[in-house]
């Protein structure tokens, strides 16, 4: 089995590669900014910086070149990073939280699409603050442009995290409807849920982790009332993964998002937005653009 997956180095990535990696005709391609990374047997770097769009085509050749003649049987889709300073605006002239989030996890699935085996797979890591249901700092609406191109009436904060995860799972959406019927790939968005130990916002501080620790005792009482407060740890968030990705646990006929709740996974509709057909159609359109590919 071959896989390609970006943010393996580290949370919920790392525990995910790590139960990957115990089935030993694995072979995983894991992007990363520093190529000396230490990875279980089975598992390569490849150089990536997902703030970029040229890493993204470069990092798309080296898996190529490194997996031909074969096929891809699973692309994850998991890095990510919460909105610091409200994202900047990187190399390319887009917002850095919407570039890495959501613009280079969309360029690298279309230019490996054509690579993906019939049979194959595409894993991709969204949020539950997709939903404004379900977290309150949820978007209502996107505009598109805005998280692009930032102003002073964009999302900032959370806020933009949260738009840019929609992003993800709208993307999800449509390569699943996009695949259905013309092919076996299967997709799948995935909600790891609140985690605490992960390297989302940056590397933790040993202050940090201390503090993590001790407030999760309180976020479990808090989740008797409300599930979202329920923090979960990266091994089961990485665990639940894994068995999405290696297809331990299947999700149901019809349903492409799995969401980790109360550390298990449920299967539920995933927010009113991603029924948007316009916004969707909207989203891929100048997503495409924006990396210059047709739609």
């Amino acid at each position: 089995m071959i896989i390609v997956m970006t943010g393996g180095t580290s949370g919920i990535g790392a525990e995910a590669l790590n139960k990957i990696r115990e089935n030993e005709d694995t072979i995983v391609f894991v992007g990363a900014r520093i190529g000396n990374r230490t990875l279980p047997n089975g598992a390569k770097t490849l150089t990536l910086d997902l703030s970029s769009l040229d890493s993204v085509r470069v990092f798309a050749e080296n898996v190529l070149e490194n997996i031909y003649p074969h096929k891809i049987d699973l692309l994850i889709l998991n890095a990510g990073v919460q909105a610091d300073k409200n994202g900047g605006v990187g190399v390319d002239g887009f917002n850095l939280t919407f570039t890495v989030n959501h613009l280079s996890h969309y360029l690298l699935a279309r230019l490996l699409l054509p690579h993906i085996a019939y049979d194959g797979k595409i894993l991709i890591t969204t949020s539950d603050s997709h939903d404004a249901q379900v977290i309150p700092f949820g978007p209502k609406t996107v505009d598109i442009n805005k998280l692009a191109f930032p102003d002073n009436s964009s999302p900032k904060g959370m806020a933009l995290y949260a738009a840019t995860k929609l992003c993800n799972i709208l993307t999800a959406d449509t390569l699943h409807n996009k695949l259905l019927g013309n092919s076996n790939i299967q997709v799948i968005a995935y909600n790891p849920g609140l985690t605490g130990d992960t390297s989302l916002m940056g590397k933790q501080t040993g202050v940090m982790k201390i503090i993590v620790k001790a407030v999760r005792p309180m976020f479990r009482f808090l989740s008797l009332f409300n599930p979202m407060f329920y923090m979960n740890t990266a091994k089961n968030s990485g665990e639940i993964l894994s068995d999405l990705a290696l297809g331990n646990k299947k999700l149901p006929k019809g349903r492409f998002y799995a969401s980790v709740v109360r550390g298990k996974v449920t299967f539920p509709k995933p927010g009113i937005l991603v029924e948007d057909e316009t916004l969707k159609k909207d989203l891929w359109t100048k997503s495409a653009k924006m990396v210059n590919l047709s739609p």
